[in-house]
């Protein structure tokens, strides 16, 4: 009702669905209390006799994503288009692209880190204001940056280039050689990234996910 009908009152929807107004308020005070619904009220023009206003329900954005979106699938579409019609390369110039601009974001936090150890947490911090819920967490020959969430995984599952140029931008950021160990994907259960805190030290294999996708031990 929300969707179809909405901003509509909860009167408007009891009368609809043929409920009392109770209870169809104690159902939207619970989607507004889970961030799905919010309120505004009528305009005074649409007020009938005295009293208070009006409330109107309308869904947010999270309880329109309720409904599905087909993002995933139009990106990848379009990913496919430009490689048809302008070959691989563009694919990757725009991978680069879409990451050399989020990082921009966070660049002066990052240049004010001081050892690779601190870059690396600045750039999870980082990463998780933009939707990746990183972390880091310190190895026996670096930090493994620990990325638990990833905005575009279905469309990275076709068109590695996103994780090629997520990974060459860390590199670049860290000011060091980093090694993407795991992806999400892939298949794994979290993207995990290398970062050697010693000039050339390799990844420790002790430290890497296990392969059925867990996390590292």
């Amino acid at each position: 009702m929300l969707l179809e009908r909405g901003p509509i009152t909860a009167a408007a929807v009891a009368e609809e669905l043929g409920l009392s107004p109770t209870a169809v308020r104690r159902h939207l005070d619970v989607l507004v209390a889970e961030g799905e619904a919010y309120t505004r009220e009528a305009s005074p023009r649409s007020r009938r006799g005295r009293g208070r206003p009006a409330k109107l329900f309308l869904l947010t954005e999270v309880g329109r994503a309720r409904f599905g979106h087909a993002y995933d699938d139009l990106a990848v579409a379009a990913l496919r288009f430009i490689a048809e019609h302008a070959g691989e390369q563009a694919v990757r110039e725009f991978a680069e692209r879409r990451m050399a601009a989020l990082v921009a974001n966070h660049r002066e936090a990052l240049a004010a880190a001081g050892d690779p150890a601190e870059r690396a947490e600045a750039l999870a911090d980082a990463l998780t204001r933009e939707g990746y819920a990183a972390s880091t967490r310190s190895v026996g020959s670096g930090e493994q940056l620990c990325q638990h969430h990833c905005p575009v995984a279905h469309v990275a599952a076709d068109f590695p280039q996103l994780c090629e140029a997520e990974t060459a931008a860390f590199a670049e950021v860290l000011g060091t050689h980093v090694q993407r160990l795991a992806t999400i994907a892939n298949g794994d259960s979290v993207c995990t990234t290398h970062v050697p805190t010693t000039r050339f030290a390799d990844p420790d294999p002790n430290t890497a996910p296990i392969p059925d996708g867990g996390e590292s031990v």
